[in-house]
């Protein structure tokens, strides 16, 4: 039973040293907290300057599909059915500034570095180097050529 259990425990520890997995586990914590970061931004930025032609809290924004419509102050719809176009739009924005800044100034740098790093190195479309047992055979027939000497047409004996 012991067996069993270190067993299925060391295949849980190898599963979670894998390098997937922690890459996994960073880029998830990397990305909650620029979630957080991106999120002040369309707060603090996005929704002022959407708010200079209406309200900065872009979730008031709303259409009234059944009336009539009645909201308390707070928000809440006590009357009618709304339909929320601003918090699709507020999240919309979110997406396109997270994407953005993803792309921007994680994905183009990355690329462009691995460009870099890929022109560095020789380039495959050149010959092969020859493997040991090409190697060999050549210093063999350069040694047999030796042998013989120069002009000579017999063929030495095989072994």
């Amino acid at each position: 039973m012991s067996e069993k259990k270190t067993g299925i425990l060391g295949g849980f520890k190898a599963f979670l040293m894998r390098g997937n997995v922690i890459d996994l586990a960073v880029a998830v914590v990397i990305g909650a907290a620029f979630t957080n970061i991106v999120n002040s931004v369309v707060k603090g930025v996005i929704n002022p300057i959407v708010g200079a032609f209406g309200t900065t809290d872009l979730d008031r924004y709303a259409a009234c599909l059944k009336g009539p419509c009645v909201r308390k102050a707070s928000g809440e719809v006590t009357q009618g059915v709304y339909i929320q176009w601003g918090s699709v739009l507020s999240a919309t924005l979110t997406f396109l500034i997270t994407a953005a800044v993803v792309y921007f100034l994680m994905l183009l740098p990355m690329k462009r570095w691995q460009d870099r790093q890929a022109a560095r190195r020789p380039e495959d479309g050149g010959p092969a180097a020859p493997t040991e047992i090409e190697l060999l055979a050549q210093i063999r027939d350069t040694l047999v050529e030796q042998r013989r000497g120069p002009g000579s047409d017999s063929v030495p004996a095989q072994r």
